[in-house]
């Protein structure tokens, strides 16, 4: 639990994991962007 509890109090873990989330966000916003559009295409 030592580990843990190191990694959950630790600034730099929580920026990376801040900084993942951001990029995961991102990440499924244009999956989503690009699946509406080629959904709604009329070709």
């Amino acid at each position: 639990m030592n580990f843990l509890d190191m990694l959950l109090n630790d600034p730099v873990v929580i920026m990376s994991f801040l900084g993942l989330a951001t990029v995961l966000g991102i990440c499924s916003f244009y999956v989503y962007y690009f699946i509406k559009h080629i959904s709604e295409d009329t070709h």
